[in-house]
């Protein structure tokens, strides 16, 4: 998503990359509506000094309103925290390997043609793209230009999201896309994979030789793309992102994290080894220990490699998911150790079982689509109440398992269905 936004929407969404389908515009108050129009115009002067024409501000600006839900966005807490074995048993399950590997084949000329060029290699980009937006079956529903125009005149970092407006008609008026096609996230990432506006100006790439970058419906210029920004970041080829290892009883992890990097050689002195059972690299590659769930927990030696990830959605979780479904997508295993936890995560098909016995006892919580939102987790915690578990409105396999074992009884107490 390359935005310090994008770990608030991952968040709350429970899924990185799934985009979600965007809300109806929320309606400006008549103070907000004035207020923006005075914003509108004092904009216009800095827009000409960032390159912007005169005549595209005033054609794609004419009649825009502010959609006051993306303030509503910006300024949301996270309610439900997700725990990092939900995150990745939804990003990286067995669907989005089985659709990875096939992207792997589709695209296998043009992903070889942008290893080529970029370095990167083929399974960690299609890996970008499929956490991002599924392969491209989530876009994102809210116009760029709207929600942009939005932030840029109301609530924080309006400096931030100006910015990235007149980036978004920059590339309307340089690349001749209709603002119709630029839609995206409330903090408006778009594309196949997710670009924020001004990352696409510096970085985004004509890969299928149309004359055009186009991100949303080219699949040759948004992998390329993909491998640029990652090469940018420092990508190494040939460097592996890292690994699981086994720690060695009674090791000293204060000093654990991406960022305190050691030789390979200073981290088998201190009796780490492949989880595999294997020895390290030889030489001093450097790597930092990686505790996403504590020493518990499965842990990991990351590499610069990790940190070009890590650069694209600065959140640990997302860069240990792209990097997983990385590995799965060549043919690698899940992690040997398991999560500290007796109620594991869900996959998306798992979720939607679950939403659909929810369903089933009467709740209204709309269709099953895998994404545990507000009125899954407040059917859930009926349920859960219900089934003796902790009513936190957290779709674990405990409360799947009950589900299953209790289909087809009425659910107690639900004297309507939740409110959305």
């Amino acid at each position: 998503m390359n935005s310090r936004y994008a770990l608030s929407l991952l968040c709350a969404a429970g899924l990185a990359g799934a985009v979600q389908a965007a809300p109806a515009a929320s309606q400006a108050a008549p103070a907000d509506a004035a207020a923006f129009s005075t914003c509108l115009s004092q904009l216009r002067g800095q827009a000409l000094q960032q390159g912007v024409a005169a005549g595209t501000f005033d054609e794609y600006t004419r009649g825009l309103a502010p959609d006051m839900s993306v303030i509503a966005s910006l300024d949301a807490q996270p309610e439900f925290k997700t725990p990092i074995w939900d995150y990745l048993a939804a990003l990286v399950d067995d669907e989005r390997i089985a659709d990875g590997r096939q992207a792997l084949q589709q695209w296998q000329a043009e992903l070889a043609r942008a290893q080529a060029q970029f370095g990167v290699d083929p399974a960690t980009v299609v890996a970008v793209w499929g956490v991002e937006s599924n392969f491209g079956k989530k876009l994102g529903g809210r116009p760029l230009l709207t929600s942009l125009s939005t932030l840029s005149c109301f609530g924080r970092r309006q400096s931030y999201f100006r910015g990235e407006f007149f980036a978004t008609l920059k590339i309307i008026q340089q690349e001749h896309v209709r603002p119709e096609r630029l839609n995206g996230s409330w903090a408006g990432a778009f594309g196949q994979t997710q670009f924020m506006p001004s990352t696409y100006l510096r970085l985004a790439v004509d890969f299928d030789g149309d004359g055009r970058r186009d991100l949303v419906d080219s699949v040759p210029d948004a992998l390329a793309s993909t491998a640029n920004f990652l090469q940018r970041a420092g990508w190494k080829a040939g460097m592996p992102w890292g690994f699981e290892v086994a720690l060695p009883a009674g090791l000293d992890t204060s000093g654990a994290g991406r960022r305190n990097k050691r030789p390979m050689s200073a981290w088998a002195a201190q009796g780490l080894k492949r989880a595999d059972g294997g020895a390290l690299p030889a030489g001093d590659l450097q790597a930092g220990l990686l505790l996403p769930a504590g020493p518990a927990g499965p842990a990991f030696l990351v590499t610069r490699n990790f940190d070009a990830v890590y650069s694209y959605n600065a959140a640990e979780s997302y860069a240990l998911a792209i990097a997983h479904l990385s590995d799965r997508l060549r043919g690698g295993g899940p992690f040997a150790r398991a999560w500290p936890t007796d109620d594991p995560g869900l996959s998306r098909a798992e979720r939607r079982e679950l939403q659909s016995l929810l369903i089933a006892r009467g709740f209204d919580i709309g269709q099953p689509d895998g994404l545990i939102g507000a009125r899954t987790r407040e059917a859930l915690q009926s349920v859960q109440r219900q089934a003796g578990l902790a009513a936190d409105g957290r779709a674990g396999l405990k409360s799947l398992q009950w589900l299953r074992d209790n289909a087809g009884q009425p659910s107690a107490g639900i004297n309507a269905p939740p409110a959305n």
